[in-house]
This record gives structure tokens, C-alpha cells and sequence, in this order.
């Protein structure tokens, strides 16, 4: 038995025995989780339901992605649940302050896709380029500042939510085939277009249009020489100066207000936006381009300061979280969920078609409020998990060069 299967084993029992803890929790009282994390998992819905079934109070505290390094780094008691993306982990893993969550009080560790612990999906390795989740997965032990470099008892983070991201475009705007990275920078759209403004994410779509433009083919997108990186930013700035852009985007909601106005119709954007967009009933298609998708995942840590009852209530809320209900919830708003069995199960079979298989809607797809986003018929952009997942190019990344790559960054957004 591989070092994993023993993980999952220990963590069923293990998390059973949590499982049965859980009406203890609730009847020692209310407790509150502060809950730091961008905007895109930090849904009202969740929040009622997880007070519903634990009687735990998640107080969110939305910051954007550089925020959430800068209170992991600088303020490990500012937080009890850190949600974080995994290519923050190379920035906070170093300051010791997260602590190597525990597979054995895991009950669905051992279920967890193999995205995460292998980098492959049915079976076949996808790209890595870029900090790939498994590149990022465990600690050699509970206090370390280091990765390992196989599976073991210590995860950096718990995964919850992952995505193969592309360009958003407004089809009714554009008239025609999109089909490539490169029309980004297609004059065609001067002062419509726009890419968001978050380095460690932003660099990695002016990889994919750089290479789809045929000006540089990368060793590895998501670790840039200092020679890669000029060359990037100085595509990108030219681009900005005949001016290419209309905005710059930090906000998950700016992007949607962006695409939803027409004031752009193409540009970087993530799933649930998408979603947003066709939920106030404008056309917006996240767009399959042939040369593959910037991928990203997401995962709950813990401060290495919590302890007693909330580092009970911390794990609770995780392996809650990973029991369905919440799955099934991101899944309808265009995520993936970490373990796909339980969120299968709490979700109906025509939206499960829909949404992982990519078949046809046999019924009208809605929203979690309820909203129709598909009517019956509807195919998802990109087709099915396999076929998004599996055509990932590279990953949201902290590069070697992290520091240059940023100063360099911000002087394309000031010029």
C-alpha cells in the first residue's frame, strides 16, 4: 500500500471519530471562525449552512490575493481559516507561520482528486508549468518551511476549489471564432480588452498571449528568466500604449461590472464571473482556446497559532466543507471540488452531466440562488472535467525572479 492509500485509511478512521465529535462542538456553545480569503469562496450561502449543520459562525473578511500573503506573512493572528491559493504557499510556507494540516483528521483525504496529490487526471499527467498544487502539497513535517517531495502525514493546504481559467469574451460584441490567446492584443479590440491585475496571475496570461503570438516559447511560463520577463512586460506595455486596455482588474466583481457594461469584451476573467455575467441575463462565453488554460487551486491552511476548541472547529468546518454540500455549491458556480464523489452525490444527475460530463442540459441549469444561468439544451464552455482539466498549459505561480517580476509588473501598470 502506497504512503497515500495509508494517509487515506488513517484519515477515514480518523475523521469518522471527528465526524461523531461533531454534535460535542455545537453543544459546548457558539464559535466563530475568521475567515481570510479573496471574495470568490466567501458566499452567504455557505456561511448560513455551515451555521445550520456545526452551529459555526464563519466571520469573513474578503482582502484581494496580495492581501492574503501579506496577513499570512505578517499577521498569523489576524485569521483562523486561511483560504489560499497554492501559489501563495511559496511566499507564506517560508515564515513558518502555517502548520502542516493533519491527514489523519481528514475523514476524505484519501478521496482528494489526483490534480492535487499526482498532477494527473484519469490517469495521465497534465501540465505542471508554474506552482502546480502537487509541487506544493505536503511539509516533511507539521513545522516545516520547506516542501516535501513526496506524500506525506502533512498538507500545506486542504484543497477546496480549482479551475482551468481562459479569456472571457462577449460573443454578441465580437460577431466571430475566438479561438487563441493572441487576441488579447488583437487591435480589433483597442480600448475593450483588459487583463487583471494581479502579478503572480497576470504574468502567466501574458505567457500564454506571448506564446500564442509566436514572440517566445518558455522552458517553464510559470519561472521566467529576468530576460523572459522584460521581454513580457515589453509586449505588454506596448500593447497599453496603443492603447489595448481599458482596465486592469484586482476585483472579482469589477471583472463582472467590466463585461456586464460592454465596457470590455474580451479579457481575463474567472468562472463564477462568468456566471455573474449570464445571471443578469448578458451573453458571455468563457472561451476554450486551443492552446490550452492557466489553471488555479485553492485550499483552507491553518495559523500554526490556533489551538483548543477553534482547532477543533477549523477542522470540523474542513472536513465539512469537503463532505458535499459545499462542493455542489461551487460546482454550480463553474469550480471544481476537491473531492468529486461527495459533491456528485449532493448535486442532481442532469446538472452533474452538465457541469462535469459536458453533455447537454436535459433541464434548465441554475445558479445556487436559483437564478437560470442554461436553459435546457446548453452545452458548458469547454466541455467536460476531463477535457478542461486535462488541456492545462501551466498554473498561477511564484516565480524565482518573484521580486524583479513584480517591480517590473508595476511599472507596466504605471506607464
Amino acid at each position: 500500500m502506497d504512503e497515500t492509500a495509508k494517509i487515506g485509511r488513517r484519515g477515514l478512521l480518523a475523521g469518522t471519530a471527528l465526524a461523531l465529535a461533531a454534535p460535542a462542538v455545537q453543544a459546548q456553545g457558539a464559535v466563530t471562525l475568521r475567515y481570510v480569503g479573496t471574495a470568490v469562496n466567501q458566499h452567504q450561502g455557505i456561511r448560513e449552512k455551515v451555521r445550520q449543520d456545526l452551529g459555526i459562525t464563519l466571520d469573513y473578511i474578503p482582502v484581494t490575493s496580495d492581501d492574503v500573503v501579506r496577513r499570512a506573512v505578517t499577521q498569523p493572528n489576524s485569521f483562523d481559516i486561511l483560504d489560499s491559493e497554492y501559489w501563495m504557499l511559496k511566499k507564506i510556507v517560508p515564515s513558518g507561520n502555517l502548520v502542516g494540516m493533519d491527514a489523519n483528521g481528514i475523514a476524505k483525504v484519501g478521496e482528494i482528486t489526483p490534480v492535487f496529490t499526482k498532477g494527473e487526471i484519469g490517469g495521465r499527467k497534465i501540465g505542471l508549468q508554474g506552482t502546480a498544487p502537487s509541487k506544493v502539497m505536503y511539509l516533511p513535517q507539521q513545522n516545516a518551511r520547506t516542501f516535501a517531495n513526496e506524500p506525506t502525514r502533512w498538507l500545506t493546504l486542504i484543497p477546496t476549489t480549482y479551475n482551468a481559467d481562459t479569456l472571457g469574451i462577449r460573443p454578441d460584441r465580437i460577431g466571430r471564432p475566438i479561438e487563441s490567446w493572441a487576441e488579447l492584443l488583437n487591435p480589433e479590440f483597442k480600448g475593450k480588452a483588459s487583463i487583471l491585475n494581479i502579478p503572480s496571475i497576470g504574468i502567466m496570461d501574458a505567457a500564454m498571449v506571448v506564446e500564442a503570438l509566436g514572440q517566445h516559447k518558455y522552458a517553464d511560463k510559470g519561472n521566467m528568466t529576468r530576460a523572459e520577463i522584460d521581454l513580457t512586460m515589453r509586449v505588454l506595455t506596448e500593447a497599453k500604449r496603443a492603447g489595448q486596455f481599458r482596465a486592469f482588474w484586482k476585483d472579482f466583481n469589477e471583472s463582472v461590472n467590466l463585461m456586464a457594461s460592454g465596457e470590455t469584451v474580451i479579457q481575463s476573467m474567472w468562472s463564477p464571473a462568468v456566471t455573474a455575467v449570464r445571471s443578469k441575463g448578458v451573453p458571455c462565453v468563457y472561451q476554450p482556446l486551443k492552446e490550452g488554460y492557466r489553471a488555479w487551486a485553492a485550499g483552507f491552511g491553518l495559523p500554526k497559532t490556533l489551538t483548543g476548541r477553534k482547532l477543533d472547529a477549523a477542522y470540523e468546518f474542513i472536513n465539512w466543507f469537503l463532505s458535499g454540500w459545499a462542493g455542489a455549491f461551487l460546482n454550480r458556480q463553474g469550480y471544481y471540488s476537491a473531492v468529486l464523489s461527495t459533491a456528485q452525490a449532493n448535486m442532481q444527475a442532469y446538472e452533474w452531466d452538465y457541469w462535469m460530463l459536458g453533455k447537454p442540459a436535459a433541464q434548465d441549469i441554475k445558479a445556487p440562488d436559483g437564478t437560470v444561468m442554461e436553459k435546457a439544451g446548453a452545452v458548458r464552455d469547454g466541455g467536460s472535467y476531463e477535457a478542461r482539466m486535462g488541456a492545462v498549459a501551466c498554473w498561477n505561480a511564484v516565480m524565482d525572479e518573484n521580486d524583479y517580476m513584480v517591480r517590473k509588473w508595476n511599472e507596466f501598470i504605471a506607464a
